[in-house]
């Protein structure tokens, strides 16, 4: 058999196929061969998002704004800046604090704080972006897990999957019921539907909700505790270097600090440490000074500054000094100052015991190796504070700790140095490498420092965030108000900087869900989502009403595992409408299944965001969805098939 095409003959084996029909085919292939990567677990899940989307382009079934436009979506850019408030409501303690307050309900319980996780998670969720919500208390939940004992394994899936179950309480909550609102709504101004059918407020999904939220913790309660075992870097493998406060026990430094306050009568007022001769006379070493700068409430109230030489000294000033008590004493009685003998801190109105702080100064310990030219020569020779603005606290010397006159010691070899600097003045401290090496890592030391005195601004600009996302009066958009946060936690330092800024910011994530939101185009583009509504349409659509239910809520259900759970409720929900209208029912429990399927994805870790950002922190893998997720989501559609007729009748 031959077949003309155009002037030739050509043999029907080598008839082409349609274009559109070789899109399709490769489409579903490219995403099969994804998901089987995403299963075996094997490469890595953003590389694999990145190949297919290659594939998309390359085979040309998407053109590159199509294929790119996932990296400028507004849920991505809202991923991004929820990453930098979440940092900020860690770093700064936030998370510890509210936690703290969870811990007191749930004690050291794991069901108490699996449920309270669960419930407040809902509550947020019903009116912020599930996103939103996620973000907000993955940090929290974190600390929580810390604090209990327990692994934070079993809490963040949970945590993502009671975010989306509280999206279903109310309108609000989930992009997909606004969908099907919309679509009710035009099908009676249309004459589709009666006019008389009931409209979908605000609150009608509460019940729905609920039931959701109760089929969640009864399923996920065992499933946790059966799959989600902790890795084994989480049982207490420790890695890196001495904590901060680890040294300062080490080194008995809180039993030789003293602080004076320099008073208004002080003789000190105007010199310099240098004009004093300090060190010399009385065998003091000046570690830190603090200087008050306002009280506001919001804002840093004192600095933190290294004891220069060229530092003048000013009424108010608070000097943190270590040495002999009987020096410290002498030393105050000369010049006029205050011993804080009670150890009240220098804040007005705070009584925290002494201690040193690392909000911006720190301390490390770096030994000498022994071909340094430092050896033999004296600690005030070497010239660590001209060069590097640092200062030595105290040397480890074959199991002795020196700590006063350390001005006069020769360096030994094989000492170790307790040094103390800025934390960036302590990284440089790397470039000599011939004469030490630093121990630990200065600068993850520094971001381990909770600056707990800027947790009020941190708490308030997530309030303000979260009212300017949830008041619809308000004429801002939630990415707005999102990224208006992320700034705002940088510019008052809630966030050390922006470099750390970047830090929090968890690029695998991004990339991974950034990469597959345009599978979603390409299934639409194709005809691939269109062939699956069309035969369920035609398969189900004479069939009773609780099998065409069961048909639309997990075509729906499956749909949403590989494309955005807000395109299928697009997709799908005119699908369920026709559906309804076709057997003569009412269209109500159908679109609630299409919102409550597509909301309800927990089978995969890129099918909603909240999935995505829990997929890091919790060191998931595929398959741990797989485990836990798809039992969940299976049941939830039983359950729903049968109650959501109840609710809303045939």
């Amino acid at each position: 058999m031959q077949t003309n095409v155009g002037d030739f003959f050509v043999p029907s084996r080598f008839i082409s196929i349609p274009k559109n029909i070789a899109h399709m085919i490769t489409t579903v292939i490219i995403l099969l061969i994804s998901a089987a990567l995403f299963v075996s677990g094997k490469v890595r899940s953003d590389l694999v998002a990145l190949c297919a989307l290659l594939a998309l382009l390359l085979f040309q079934i998407l053109g590159p704004a199509e294929a790119l436009a996932g990296f400028s979506n507004t849920t991505v850019i809202m991923m991004v800046g929820l990453f930098i408030v979440g940092g900020g409501i860690f770093q700064t303690g936030l998370a510890k604090m509210i936690g703290g307050q969870v811990i007191k309900l749930a004690g050291t319980s794991e069901t108490r704080l699996f449920l309270l996780v669960m419930l407040v998670t809902a509550a947020i969720g019903g009116f912020v972006s599930n996103t939103g919500t996620v973000a907000l208390m993955l940090p929290i939940v974190v600390s929580m897990a810390a604090y209990a004992g327990t692994s934070a394994r079993r809490l963040l899936m949970p945590l993502a999957f009671a975010s989306s179950m509280g999206g279903m309480m109310t309108l609000i909550g989930t992009p997909p019921n606004l969908i099907i609102q919309e679509t009710l709504a035009n099908a009676k101004t249309n004459g589709l539907v009666p006019a008389s059918l009931p409209d979908i407020s605000f609150f009608t999904f509460l019940p729905v909700g609920i039931i959701t939220l109760v089929v969640g913790i009864l399923v996920l309660m065992p499933l946790t505790k059966l799959f989600l075992t902790p890795k084994t870097s989480e049982q207490g493998s420790k890695q890196g270097g001495k904590s901060l406060n680890e040294l300062v026990k080490e080194y008995g430094l809180a039993d030789n600090l003293f602080r004076v306050h320099i008073t208004e009568d002080s003789k000190v007022i105007g010199n310099t440490i240098t004009d004093l001769d300090i060190q010399r006379l009385y065998s003091i070493n000046v570690i830190e000074l603090r200087r008050s700068a306002g009280h506001n409430k919001f804002v840093r109230t004192v600095n933190q500054q290294l004891a220069s030489s060229s530092l003048v000294l000013q009424q108010g000033d608070v000097l943190y000094l270590s040495g002999a008590i009987d020096k410290v004493q002498q030393f105050a009685h000369d010049f006029t100052l205050r011993l804080i003998d009670n150890h009240t801190d220098e804040i007005e109105g705070s009584s925290s015991n002494a201690s040193l702080d690392f909000y911006d100064i720190g301390i490390a310990e770096i030994l000498i190796m022994p071909s340094s030219s430092m050896t033999g020569r004296k600690i005030k020779e070497i010239g660590l504070r001209s060069k590097f603005n640092i200062n030595v606290l105290g040397i480890r010397r074959d199991g002795q700790y020196l700590l006063q006159n350390l001005g006069e010691e020769k360096i030994h070899e094989s000492d170790v140095l307790l040094v103390q600097g800025a934390w960036s003045d302590i990284a440089r401290l790397r470039t000599e490498s011939s004469n030490w090496v630093v121990l630990g890592e200065p600068l993850q030391e520094a971001a381990k420092v909770t600056l707990d005195y800027k947790a009020p601004m941190a708490a308030f600009i997530m309030i303000g965030m979260i009212v300017l996302m949830c008041i619809e009066s308000i004429p801002v958009a939630p990415v707005t108000a999102v990224l208006l946060a992320a700034v705002l936690m940088v510019i008052t330092g809630c966030v050390r900087s922006v470099e750390a800024a970047y830090k929090t910011i968890n690029w695998q994530t991004i990339v991974l869900f950034a990469a597959m939101l345009p599978m979603s185009t390409a299934l639409e583009k194709t005809g691939v989502s269109s062939a699956i509504a069309d035969f369920i349409v035609n398969t189900f659509g004479g069939s009773s009403p609780h099998v065409a239910l069961a048909a639309v809520y997990f075509a729906t259900s499956i749909m949403t595992i590989f494309i955005s759970n807000t395109v299928t409720a697009v997709l799908m929900a005119p699908i369920a409408l026709q559906c309804a209208i076709g057997i003569g029912v009412s269209p109500l429990p159908f679109l609630f299944a299409v919102t409550v399927a597509a909301s309800m994805c927990f089978a995969s870790p890129f099918s909603t965001p909240p999935n995505a950002l829990v997929l890091p922190a919790g060191q998931y893998t595929f398959m741990d969805f797989i485990k836990v997720g798809l039992p969940l989501q299976v049941l939830m559609g039983i359950v729903m098939i049968f109650a959501l007729p109840l609710l809303f009748a045939f």
